[in-house]
């Protein structure tokens, strides 16, 4: 069946998807600048959709005058480096004001190409959004968005200290909600959410969990991976993997073990960091360091830069338990790829978290971030090595159920139900500004697009 889609039927599979990644390509390196699950995310289902014969064209902003125009990520996956404002020292809060030039990049490209070249377009971050908001009614596709961070939540939960949101944001988050054919949030409480700050229709919701790449991230010899990192067999390590900002809170982490360090002279605690200084802990890139001293545990301390993947599972490996401290967390990558590698997780309690770690049996919840409290737990597994080797055991298991093979199956439905609701006109809200939006469809006038 053909239809004003590119050929897409009802039931087809897309042929290609335009994925929009504005602020942090998904070639960046995790845990450095802005890169992080979102990048792992976008890169890792692109992969899978291409393995099942969907091509994906990713459209990020070029941050270098030595990014290539095109590069193939994967066989299937393109990697489109638009020029939109300066390579460098641009805050990703200053990148609304280049929003326009990296849509003329997306809309040149297409413009390319016949009419209907692309069948979906899928948006990443509220930024990205915007431009898909624009570009779907150009080109007369669906819209798919996935918000991955919101800011309503994210400043219902700042870290003490921490900058919140803009205004701008949360308004720019309001209108890609109601523009998106269909939102894909990665858990349910993200799903409600979206209901209750952003007025969704829970309707046009899909919850799609996150994965990780379970070929790669597995179990393996502890002692192996120790001697890689040149980590000491007798110690009891637990590792923080991420950005280093206050978000993220490693300072908790670092505040906990100070006091189990201060209680026993003779621990054998080591904290692994693992990360690069982002957002707000841009200001002061040392600061973590300077905790550590100014705790006293500084000899307790090792630090780490960010890590390529087979070298972060050997991180995983390596760890008797994995902190994700993080004061809002959409779902929490770290978390399922440290217990796929058999490594139990110690977590706030707080969004995705709650789904990526099965209390009390693949790792231990913590309602909020006193140290005490956090103290309390830690020490409650690192004093107990049968209860971690307990929960390391169940720890992959629970892990099987989040892979990207899972995630991009999800996906492919939501584009699915996209298309079946763009092409019957039931998308948007009717508070939406393109109620009218089969104007928009391209058509052919006289051989020319119009």
């Amino acid at each position: 069946m053909y239809n004003d889609l590119g050929g897409l039927g009802r039931g087809a599979r897309p042929r290609r998807v335009a994925v929009l990644s504005v602020h942090t390509s998904p070639l960046a390196q995790p845990g450095t600048g802005d890169a992080g699950g979102m990048n792992v995310y976008v890169l890792q289902t692109a992969i899978q959709m291409a393995r099942r014969g969907v091509e994906v064209e990713i459209f990020t902003r070029a941050t270098s005058s030595a990014d290539q125009v095109v590069q193939e990520a994967a066989p299937g996956v393109l990697v489109r480096n638009v020029v939109a404002g300066p390579f460098e020292g641009l805050d990703k809060q200053d990148l609304p004001t280049q929003l326009c030039a990296f849509v003329a990049g997306v809309l040149r490209e297409e413009a390319r190409h016949e009419p209907g070249y692309y069948d979906v377009v899928h948006s990443h971050y509220w930024l990205s959004g915007q431009v898909g908001w624009l570009a779907r009614d150009r080109w007369g596709v669906p819209l798919v968005h996935t918000a991955h961070t919101l800011a309503a939540v994210k400043n219902a939960s700042l870290a003490e200290g921490d900058t919140p949101e803009p205004a701008a944001r949360q308004i720019g988050e309001q209108q890609v909600v109601a523009e998106s054919d269909r939102l894909v949030a990665n858990t349910t409480e993200e799903s409600e959410q979206l209901v209750r700050h952003y007025g969704a229709d829970p309707n046009r919701i899909d919850v799609v969990a996150p994965g990780a790449d379970l070929t790669r991230y597995r179990p393996g010899e502890k002692s192996d991976a120790r001697r890689a990192l040149g980590i000491d067999p007798r110690e009891t390590v637990v590792t923080f993997v991420g950005r280093i900002q206050p978000l993220k809170a490693p300072d908790v982490l670092l505040s906990a073990a100070a006091e189990l360090i201060a209680g026993d002279p003779d621990s054998t605690l080591r904290v692994l960091v693992v990360g690069g200084p982002s957002g707000t802990g841009l200001a002061r890139p040392h600061a973590l360091i300077e905790l550590a001293s100014s705790l006293g545990i500084a000899a307790h301390v090792t630090f780490l830069p960010p890590q390529v993947p087979d070298r972060l599972a050997d991180v995983y490996r390596a760890s008797d338990l994995v902190a994700v401290p993080s004061y809002s967390e959409s779902f929490g990558l770290v978390a399922i790829e440290a217990q796929a590698c058999g490594t139990p997780v110690i977590a706030a309690n707080v969004g995705g978290l709650g789904v990526a770690v099965r209390n009390g049996e693949t790792g231990l919840l913590v309602d909020g971030h006193r140290t005490g409290d956090w103290a309390t737990a830690l020490q409650s597994l690192v004093s107990d090595p049968r209860r971690l080797a307990a929960l390391a055991a169940e720890a992959p298991r629970h892990a099987e159920n989040f892979s990207w093979e899972h995630t991009a199956d999800g996906l492919l439905e939501s584009y699915r139900k996209a298309t079946i609701n763009y092409i019957n006109g039931n998308g948007p809200s009717e508070f939406s500004p393109r109620r009218g939006r089969g104007l928009w469809k391209l058509r052919r006038v006289g051989g020319v697009r119009a």
